[in-house]
Parts: structure tokens; C-alpha cells; sequence
């Protein structure tokens, strides 16, 4: 049955995946972005519903949920987490929406030190008042982490994660199982998904598979959180991200983020990624800076 959805933060990682996904499913799929681009464009042109609007703002966002069967929520790693989740729960309950799924963090706890995890636990247990069906999704560090932390292009992976593991999921992947969420959502209502790619490997291992799958020496080279933040800082990342990730760079030493399971293939019906397979797909991504 055609459906009508709406994903919140569809030109994101995860939010353009799913958009797409359900748009070749023959659902009506309504894409709330905070500005029209060339990512809202290539939407439009599959077939999507483009509303400007910004979670942060009930009444766009009343706007947007009005006729929505369900909806994906997504917010980025940004001051303002608590407002947007009491803005979408309200603007749900208003217009009749049936299912939530949200999109949480692996680390979500109410004791976490990291301020964007803490609130991510606070968010879920706000949707849960939500009278309808909510469905948390933890993925563990995205594969596109790879990607975000090659900006320097030198071949090596400096973090501050020492000998932690963790099984990198692609946004796609976590895509399908939102898609099959938001498609049949009553046997998923009240739950919450830990989602993980198909190996569990360190750092120096993922080092290992980029390098098969680039033809060239990637090497990782564990540092200081202090030298982490020095790091960021010079990429310009806003003060709330860096408490994050530093924070959650000691949860993942403490093996929160590790574990594999099998979610992704129950739920969204294929086999996830591996770190090769990922690599290998985003080639471009991982050019060596010679200059």
C-alpha cells in the first residue's frame, strides 16, 4: 500500500538513502529540507515533495506532518536537539501521525559525559509519550566516519580510539531499515535497534581492509584526545561536536560502540557493507592529497 511519508533531513547521509529508497518503493514521499539545493532538485526529479522548513520551527513542521502516515527523524550533531524533538512529537500528535522512527546513537545513556549522547537518551524517552508507534535506531560510528576523518588525505588514520572495535554500518544500509520500518511499522512500535555493519574490527584491521581496497598504504596511528581536539578544531568543527566525539572516544576504548548482530538483514533485507565493499563504492572519497 502507497504510503504517505515524510523524512526529516532529506538531503542528509541517512535521510537521502531512505528518501530515494522509498521513492522507487511507489510511496508519496514528502522531504522537508532547511533550503532548497541541488540535493533537493535531484529529489524532486524522482518524484519527491520538497518543503522548506526547520524542526526547530513548529509551525513549518506542523506544516510539513499534515496528511504524513510516518516519518524519519534525524537531527545533526548540533545545540538544539531537545527543541527539535518536542517540536516533532507535538506537530506528530497534532496532525494524526501514526509511527516515528528516530534516529538515535549507539551511545545514548542518561550517565553519558558526551552532551549530544545524554540528549539523544532524553529524546527517545520524550518520543515515548508519542501516542502512536516510535522506533529508536543506535547505529554504531557510520562508515562514512572514514571518509570525514580522510580530510587530510595523507593515508593515515590519526584517532584517539587506541585498540576499540566496532563494526562500521554504511548510510544505506541504515537506510533500508528505516525505509522497512516506516513501511509496515507495527511489529517495530516500542523498539529500539542497535544497528552494526557485518565485522567488528579495530583500527588498525580497517586500516588493513582500506588498503586492499585502495591499492595503496593506509596506516593507522593512534593519538591523545588532546591532540584529537587540536585536530578538529583546525577543521572547524563548533564546540558541541568536539565534546561529542571526545567523549565518545573514550566510550568507544570502553567497547561501547563494538558488537555485530543481524538487524540488517532481518529488518531491511539485504546483507550490510563491509569496510572494503564501502571503500571500494567511495573511491573519489579517498584520494591522496600530494601537494
Amino acid at each position: 500500500m502507497d504510503r504517505n511519508l515524510l523524512v526529516i533531513g532529506a538531503t542528509g547521509k541517512t535521510g537521502g538513502h531512505t528518501a530515494e529508497l522509498l521513492l522507487q518503493r511507489g510511496h508519496h514521499v514528502r522531504a522537508l529540507v532547511r533550503r532548497a539545493d541541488e540535493r533537493s532538485e535531484r529529489l524532486a526529479g524522482l518524484g519527491a515533495q520538497i518543503v522548506e522548513g526547520d524542526v526547530l520551527d513548529l509551525n513549518s513542521l506542523a506544516e510539513a506532518t499534515r496528511g504524513i502516515d510516518a516519518l524519519y527523524f534525524t537531527y545533526p550533531i548540533l545545540p538544539g536537539l531537545m527543541d527539535a524533538t518536542a517540536n516533532v512529537a507535538l506537530a506528530a500528535e497534532e496532525n494524526g501521525v501514526q509511527a516515528i522512527v528516530n534516529m538515535s546513537q549507539v551511545s545514548a545513556r542518561r550517565d553519558s559525559a558526551s552532551n549530544a549522547a545524554r540528549q539523544h537518551w532524553v529524546a527517545e524517552r520524550v518520543l515515548e509519550r508519542f501516542p502512536a508507534a516510535v522506533t529508536h535506531i543506535r547505529p554504531t560510528f557510520f562508515a562514512q566516519w572514514l571518509i570525514d576523518t580522510w580530510a587530510d588525505g595523507t593515508g593515515e588514520l590519526r584517532l584517539p580510539f587506541a585498540d576499540g572495535r566496532h563494526a562500521p554500518i554504511a548510510e544505506s544500509d541504515q537506510a533500508k531499515v528505516i525505509a522497512a520500518i516506516l513501511e509496515d511499522p507495527a511489529p517495530h512500535a516500542g523498539k529500539t535497534y542497535p544497528l552494526y555493519g557485518p565485522v567488528e574490527l579495530n583500527h588498525y584491521e580497517i586500516a588493513e581492509k582500506m588498503s586492499q581496497a585502495l591499492g595503496h598504504q593506509v596506516t593507522y596511528v593512534p593519538i591523545s584526545l588532546d591532540e584529537f581536539r587540536t585536530i578538529l578544531e583546525k577543521r572547524g568543527a563548533p564546540e558541541h561536536l568536539i565534546q561529542h566525539l571526545l567523549a565518545v572516544a573514550v566510550d568507544y576504548r570502553n567497547g561501547i560502540f563494538a558488537g555485530t548482530n543481524d538487524l540488517v538483514k532481518k529488518i531491511g533485507g539485504t546483507d550490510p557493507l563491509d569496510v572494503e565493499s564501502f571503500v571500494a563504492q567511495n573511491r573519489a572519497a579517498f584520494d591522496l592529497h600530494t601537494d
